[in-house]
């Protein structure tokens, strides 16, 4: 494996996410500006023109408060994916918004599922398990603090609102967990201590020779150093103030 260029920022750390959101925003923009409605673009489930809505749909959102509420988790939880899974970031972006939006195909109710919630819910599912999967400190970090910052979105995977398309939440969020477990290689490793390694050798190990087969504590003195000459200094004062040395 080459370099890991994971854990490194660079500049389409936060570029690429500007671009999905600014993509999102000018499609809104168009419709306000030329009075067009691009919901027949969504999803529209086992219908076979309804399939353009799998590349289409993540860019056409319903009103302003729904563009809003997509806005900063995809911006946030895209950067995410790009600083800690450079290597694989195009890779879970393109699989993932394909398979949500087949899923959400499949099992849809008969409407138009427009939104980028679905490949929002496919970050989230895949930056938290992944970490944990992974047994990297910083991927489980993240793990945690995408849990902690959105882990109140898992309710909305349930039909609580007819207005929310929960299928395309739960094919997201499916897909997600599917892709943490997919993708193996080109994923940051745990460092590796000395005794985790498939040839180590216990009778080697330098720190264990300090211990007999008792596990009581040794300590190896080289075989010449009593041969070496010893040298003390002491060193006082007299009250007088005068400083002498002995050897």
């Amino acid at each position: 494996m080459g370099k890991n260029t994971d854990f490194q920022f660079k500049t389409g750390v936060i570029g690429f996410p500007i671009l999905f959101v600014l993509i999102i925003w000018v499609v809104f923009w168009f419709e306000i500006r030329f009075n067009v409605d691009l919901n027949t673009f969504g999803i529209r489930p086992r219908d076979i023109v309804g399939l353009r809505g799998i590349l289409f749909s993540p860019f056409i959102h319903s009103d302003i408060t729904h563009l809003w509420h997509n806005t900063l988790p995809l911006f946030i939880l895209s950067s995410a994916l790009f600083f800690f899974y450079w290597q694989r970031a195009w890779n879970i972006l393109v699989f993932g918004l394909l398979c949500t939006g087949i899923l959400t195909w499949i099992m849809g109710r008969n409407a138009y599922h427009i939104g980028a919630s679905g490949l929002i819910y496919m970050l989230f599912g895949f930056l938290f398990l992944k970490g944990i999967l992974a047994k990297h400190i910083r991927l489980i970090a993240l793990s945690f603090a995408t849990v902690f910052v959105y882990g109140s979105m898992v309710w909305y995977i349930l039909p609580v609102d007819p207005q929310i398309s929960w299928e395309g939440h739960l094919s997201g969020l499916l897909v997600g967990i599917l892709l943490a477990i997919v993708f193996r290689k080109k994923i940051a490793k745990p460092k590796l201590y000395d005794w985790q390694r498939p040839d180590y050798n216990p009778e080697e190990d330098e720190f264990l020779q300090h211990f007999d087969e008792d596990g009581n504590f040794i300590e190896n003195i080289p075989e010449d150093e009593d041969q070496q000459d010893i040298q003390v200094i002491y060193e006082y004062k007299e009250h007088n103030g005068n400083k002498k040395t002995d050897d």
